[in-house]
């Protein structure tokens, strides 16, 4: 809050990368500790591709994207889907050119932070992710970037298959590199 708090004041959007980070500025803080700076907070509190998404009538803001590859596989992080920000993914992914949008339809990746790792609930985690998200990314062609957002979601794609995703933010670098 104090760090965070004088940026809100001015209006300066909180622009943050981890689901889990960022959206609890938005659900927990101001529950835990409610109030009118946390609420503050809280609208200012965005993900930065909400942020990249809501410059759409912006002319001052120009994100020249190229393609990076010919498809993109999407895996949500559980916060997004709880807090209603997936739209924005793929409204910012929609400005990809020549680029295949795909969300996996899952639920929870299975890692919940460190819960795959726990020696009790390793199984638990794995079969989580053997439900839809692990076969779809083994199901992808290789020059298909699998993209998860939360840090956790990467790890369990990791672990789980062949493939390594990255997060939106370095998709948009790559796309921007070429």
């Amino acid at each position: 809050m104090d760090a965070l708090l004088p940026y809100a004041q001015q209006g300066l959007p909180i622009i943050g990368l981890e689901p889990s980070c960022l959206l609890t500025l938005r659900d927990e803080i101001p529950a835990l500790l409610p109030g009118k700076d946390t609420e503050l907070l809280a609208q200012h509190a965005r993900m930065l591709e909400e942020y990249i998404a809501d410059q759409e009538d912006n002319p001052d803001f120009n994100l020249p994207l190229t393609s990076p590859a010919p498809k993109v596989l999407l895996h949500g992080h559980c916060h997004q889907k709880a807090m209603g920000v997936m739209s924005s993914i793929e409204k910012t992914l929609s400005r990809l050119p020549d680029t295949e949008v795909e969300v996996v339809e899952t639920s929870c990746c299975g890692m919940a932070g460190a819960f795959g790792y726990g020696v009790e609930t390793h199984e638990v985690s794995r079969k989580m992710a053997e439900l839809d998200l692990a076969p779809a990314v083994r199901k992808a062609d290789e020059d298909t970037l699998i993209v998860a957002d939360g840090t956790s979601c990467r790890h369990q794609v990791a672990d789980t298959t062949a493939r390594k995703p990255i997060h939106v933010a370095r998709l948009l670098e790559l796309a921007l590199q070429k």
